[in-house]
């Protein structure tokens, strides 16, 4: 694509970057400055008398993910959306590398996972389903574009200056809101249909072989994708061939270990999400937990571990035994303590939670502050990754493999499956309570919040009093641990039009978080709705279908 004024073509410098399911066309309208594009920054910018809509957006990357940019932006009438890397979010430390001004950044804008010509189901075997689209694909264009042509643009915007904490650090100070001069943007995309080759590994189980516990590394990469996929895959290769030599050694787990090589990845999950598109009926009655090895390495100063909360207190036991991989002499040398996040919804791991029910974990070293600045760029090389961690990127990718190795031996080879299924109370307990919605029906919420935690405790105190030897009992008790997760996609949507039915995790009017920010006119019929979710889950906790103590 070109963009200038009219007449006056602006030649872009990385021209082959672009962002796949961008709208394709053209589009022309006067250029406004529009901080990271998320909804409250374009009501900031209707705040100061600049209109969004009708126009282009200049956004810089960050906060949120294109597809959101791009959504949002479409949400508020623009016409189209240029993104550039603005250098005040890297990091301003001379000795630490930067992303080139002329370097542009890649990122896919389909807001959802897997094919979008496919939506809520499987594209196995090229299957010509009638032709329907995602709802999270784009209607206008959007384009990357390099820090050097965004301040070529921003010194021609007018109007008021933008705000202290949307000032950003090119040349072309001080950042001003806009309009600018007419721009047209043209973006012609190529829509191909690709065959793409997801790889399997199994290590079957002992004593429940049909129980899988799933970890997963993306191959593909746009660019040469070091962070992006080849540490991911490294990890994996090695876990690989570390659990066939404790197989040929002897050991042998209880329930099978599943090794996946995911493709289509850099496109919004696509080789994942189809696989659980493909098994979505089975899927949550086999898989026990899903760990990625996405985004694992990108520095190596904090943790985070991205999570579902059934896996943190298991988590926080394993990282006292993995060495941590900058030990500082006076400190023990255990990992930092990590911080533990929601599943983003740009990972693997969000699908396996959000979309199909099962507890999924994604573990990564950050830099402290600043993000790694080469992520979507041809600059994604093994010599800038390993310049950017100071040579210690072996240390840390040793570490993460340890910690994720760690994971799958207590997962596939504990006699109960060590999930904290009481930790989901405290999720509902967490509740900041909208003032408008805290006289409406709540208590519904915390009634089946409390047969929640009742029921957990009751199962806590079955397992216990139990037998360890009894094999039937303890398969018996880790079915019902393994389906808690399931119990809150809510079956009162369509994995075809809400594909992220967790009522805690996912998108669309079904969830919690829904549910409180709007009280909407349907709100009583949500929250009925969701409270029978919730009360499902007690329910299928507590195990017997005839003693359940509700009032009906």
């Amino acid at each position: 694509g070109e963009a200038g004024k009219l007449g006056e073509p602006l030649q872009l410098e990385d021209h082959d970057v672009y962002c796949p399911y961008s709208a394709t066309g053209n589009a022309t309208g006067e250029l406004v400055y529009a901080h990271y594009g998320r909804p409250e920054d374009l009501q900031d910018l209707r705040a100061q008398g600049v209109e969004p809509a009708g126009r282009l957006l200049l956004v810089r990357l960050g906060e949120i993910s294109f597809a959101q940019k791009v959504a949002s932006a479409q949400d508020f009438g623009a016409r189209g959306v240029l993104i550039y890397p603005d250098p005040a979010d890297f990091s301003q430390d001379p000795h630490k590398l930067s992303l080139s001004s002329h370097r542009a950044v890649y990122g896919h804008v389909h807001l959802g996972t897997g094919d979008p010509y496919t939506p809520g189901f499987p594209s196995f075997n090229q299957t010509q389903f009638p032709p329907v689209q995602s709802s999270g694909l784009p209607n206008i264009p959007a384009q990357p574009i390099s820090a050097d042509i965004a301040s070529l643009l921003l010194r021609k915007l007018q109007g008021p200056v933008a705000p202290q904490e949307w000032q950003g650090r090119l040349p072309s100070s001080p950042y001003r809101l806009g309009p600018g001069p007419g721009l047209h943007l043209g973006v012609n995309n190529h829509r191909v249909s690709t065959p793409i080759s997801n790889i399997f590994g199994c290590i079957e189980g002992r004593s429940e072989p049909d129980h899988y516990v799933v970890i997963g590394a993306q191959r593909d990469a746009w660019g040469p994708g070091a962070a992006k996929s080849a540490v991911g895959t490294a990890i994996l290769l090695e876990l690989v061939r570390t659990f066939s030599s404790m197989v040929s050694n002897g050991f042998q787990p209880r329930r099978s270990l599943l090794f996946i090589s995911w493709d289509g990845g850099d496109f919004g999950s696509v080789g994942s999400t189809e696989w659980l598109e493909g098994y979505l009926s089975v899927l949550h009655l086999k898989a026990v937990v899903y760990v990625s090895l996405d985004n694992a390495v990108l520095g190596d100063d904090k943790f985070h571990a991205k999570t579902s909360p059934l896996l943190i207190s298991l988590i926080e036991n394993i990282l006292k035994q993995v060495d941590s991989p900058n030990p500082h002499p006076t400190e023990p040398s255990h990992l930092p303590t990590p911080r533990i996040r929601p599943l983003p919804m740009d990972s693997s791991a969000y699908s396996f939670t959000a979309f199909a029910g099962v507890p999924a974990v994604e573990f990564s070293f950050m830099e402290d502050g600043q993000a790694y600045p080469f992520l979507h760029t041809k600059d994604d090389t093994y010599e800038n990754l390993h310049r950017a961690l100071r040579g210690r990127l072996p240390a840390v990718a040793q570490a993460v493999a340890q910690l994720a190795g760690q994971l799958l031996i207590r997962l596939s080879h504990d006699h109960l499956l060590p999930l904290d299924f009481g930790r989901y109370g405290d999720v509902v307990l967490s509740l900041h309570l909208h003032p408008q919605a805290r006289g409406l029906t709540l208590q519904w919420v915390y009634s089946a919040r409390g047969d929640y935690i009742r029921a957990a405790e009751k199962l806590r105190k079955e397992i216990y009093s139990s037998e360890e030897s009894d094999e039937r009992l303890t398969r018996m008790y880790n079915v019902r641990i393994m389906r808690v997760e399931f119990y809150f996609l809510s079956q009162y949507v369509s994995p075809a039009d809400s594909p992220f039915r967790h009522i805690f995790l996912g998108r669309g009017d079904h969830t919690l978080g829904a549910l409180l920010d709007h009280v909407r006119l349907r709100f009583r019929r949500q929250l009925a709705l969701l409270t029978w979710t919730l009360q499902g889950a007690a329910n299928a906790l507590s195990g017997d279908v005839w003693n359940i103590d509700n009032n009906f």
